[in-house]
């Protein structure tokens, strides 16, 4: 599937209009049906969980051709799976509803959306297990490599917000006594807590699946510029070699398309000097091309930025300088293209990216570091989608206590 082959953004307000029709549909048949349209009420809520599911693919794919580099693109991903999950429990209750009317039926639907988020960090405990482990395994092998340094501690914090989450949950006393009142608070309190941890689950689904594809993703050799993300430099103003993996990505992406079209591309070398660095990233990352034997009439110094988003501000302007219509690609190490991409489609600039390998011990631990800087750069997004999941389980669960 290629990146950037579609104009216009996919939409969900229809997958929402079903998902709030079907709701609302179910509640009135709960709420008037007294027990006789239970089987009505499941089918309705299957036919309305495929029709989300659907369109979430749809709109998964859609958006990896419009652009791969978004917070939609983890978002569709992470909730296909949580919605796949509740039409496989509901698609249960309905069977069972035809067989057994008398037991199951428009009460027993409700709570089994009510409980959706709960029984879902149920089942993908053993998930999260694994995935916690072996996150801590690498966090532990990256601080005998790299030191003992809080960024190299994400890792295992996360792990521990994550295993602490099951654990709260797996102890958390579902069968409350007192008055109805009180029942219900406590099944509330368990429900929007199961929410905004599946949330984070979904985002980090998202996440894992989206870093795939886009750190595998080969990008259209007819590049006419390739922009290297720089990085930190060794203490003689030597590419590291993380950086040296970024240049060597770019140029071996560089000589295939000349092989296969005839075309040359320019390349532009990005990073500004810190403050504890002899020399610009960008000078290093030439002098290293040079001693390649890359000409020089083919790299273009930008040595003015200091984050990534400078990166593709400064060398946009570099590119519109010389060609306006150009197409572009970028070079930076696997666990960051999914970043540098938001950050040039942020910029305006349809960059297809590549990543460069990078020592296992360090992926994991850095993708923690990519994760929260996209959850902080997106806060506005969450907060509206936190918002609408608490919303949802409050009016659910006032529902089911009516």
């Amino acid at each position: 599937m290629r990146f950037f082959t579609r104009n216009k953004k996919p939409k969900l307000y229809d997958a929402l209009i079903a998902a709030v029709a079907a709701v609302l549909a179910v509640t009135l048949l709960h709420i008037f049906g007294n027990g006789r349209f239970s089987l009505l009420s499941a089918v309705i809520t299957d036919a309305a969980l495929v029709y989300v599911i659907v369109r979430l693919a749809f709109a998964f794919t859609g958006q990896i051709r419009y652009n791969p580099y978004s917070y939609n693109t983890i978002f569709y991903f992470g909730f296909s799976v949580f919605t796949l999950f509740v039409l496989i429990t509901n698609v249960t209750v309905t069977f069972r509803t035809a067989l057994h009317p008398d037991v199951y039926n428009e009460e027993m639907i409700l709570r089994t959306l009510l409980n959706s988020a709960k029984d879902y960090m149920i089942y993908t405990s053993p998930f999260i297990l694994v995935f916690s482990v072996a996150l801590c395994v690498s966090n532990v092998s990256l601080i005998k490599h790299e030191g003992k340094r809080f960024v190299n501690l994400l890792g295992i914090l996360l792990s521990a917000l994550l295993i602490s989450g099951e654990a709260f949950l797996f102890t958390f006393d579902f069968y409350a006594s007192g008055s109805q009142f009180e029942v219900m608070m406590h099944d509330l309190f368990g429900n929007l807590f199961a929410a905004v941890y599946l949330y984070f689950e979904c985002m980090i689904i998202g996440i894992i699946a989206s870093h795939i594809i886009v750190s595998k993703y080969e990008p259209t050799p007819d590049r006419d510029f390739i922009i290297i993300l720089g990085c930190g430099l060794n203490k003689d103003g030597t590419p590291t070699p993380l950086l040296c993996g970024r240049v060597d990505r770019a140029i071996s992406f560089a000589e295939k398309q000349e092989k296969l079209t005839g075309k040359k591309a320019t390349f532009i070398t990005s990073g500004g000097k810190g403050d504890d660095e002899r020399s610009s990233e960008s000078a290093s990352m030439k002098r290293y091309m040079l001693s390649l034997g890359i000409p020089e009439e083919r790299i273009i110094e930008e040595d003015r930025s200091t984050t990534t988003e400078e990166n593709m501000i400064f060398s946009k302007k570099k590119i519109d300088e010389l060609d306006k219509n150009a197409k572009v690609a970028f070079s930076t190490t696997n666990y960051h293209v999914f970043r540098g991409g938001l950050y040039a489609a942020h910029e305006k600039i349809r960059a297809e990216g590549m990543g460069s390998k990078t020592k296992w011990y360090f992926w994991p631990n850095a993708s923690v570091r990519e994760f929260g800087g996209l959850l902080i750069a997106h806060k506005g997004k969450q907060a509206v989608i936190l918002c609408a999941m608490i919303a949802v389980y409050i009016a659910m669960t006032l529902i089911a206590y009516r």
